[in-house]
């Protein structure tokens, strides 16, 4: 039986030591996907002595069970659908483009609010390892790694505290490596293999993207 992590710090520090072949690597980045993925990130950066970044993905959720994806979109156009909820579910074409709309409001929101007009990383050639609090459906993640894929980033890792094992397996596909700690079955949800799963508010990323953790990018 897995043991839960006390909240995203410990599991950040936990997923640092599976990463360590990385450690002061000049030609690699960590990647969080904001909000939860940031502390979780930043403690991987912190140990590691890599920069750390943001990359900025939103889920779609299902109209009135938000938790649940039918997609993502990256900052950067990529949209990633799943086609097996939407038709599971009959989701009509006017409400995922709600969504969608929406979602890319909220985007942009974070985009000036966390980047203060600071450029995204360039990442072109580098490794970037993809840093969330957990993967469910992995609708997020994909969004991550297709958008990744496209600025031409050399080797992409996905990297988790705890996932759905047969999300992990489907990421192999895209990804180059995929490095999760613990993926229980059954897994009803990341919050549950959290002690302390309490929102990452707006400030803490804030707070966290403009501590150092190690060498500019």
């Amino acid at each position: 039986m897995y043991q839960k992590f006390r909240n995203r710090e410990e599991a950040g520090l936990e997923l640092s030591n599976a990463l360590s072949r990385y450690k002061e690597n000049p030609d690699t980045i960590i990647l969080a996907l904001p909000r939860g993925g940031v502390p979780v990130a930043h403690e991987v950066a912190k140990a590691l002595g890599l920069p750390m970044d943001i990359w900025l993905v939103r889920k779609l959720g299902v109209p009135g069970h938000e938790e649940l994806a039918m997609g993502a979109i990256a900052l950067n156009g990529v949209c990633h659908i799943n086609k097996d909820i939407i038709f599971n579910l009959n989701i009509a074409p006017h409400l995922l483009n709600q969504v969608m709309v929406k979602e890319r409001a909220e985007l942009d929101r974070r985009n000036k609010l966390y980047r203060q007009g600071r450029r995204a990383p360039d990442i072109r050639g580098k490794t970037a390892i993809v840093v969330d609090d957990g993967l469910a459906t992995g609708a997020t993640m994909h969004a991550a790694v297709e958008s990744i894929r496209q600025v031409k980033a050399s080797h992409i890792v996905v990297a988790v505290p705890v996932g759905s094992k047969s999300t992990c397996e489907d990421l192999k596909a895209i990804a180059d490596d995929v490095v999760c700690l613990r993926m229980p079955e059954p897994f009803y949800g990341v919050g549950q293999w959290y002690l302390d799963f309490s929102q990452t508010s707006d400030e803490e990323v804030q707070n966290l993207l403009e501590q150092p953790t190690g060498n500019a990018a």
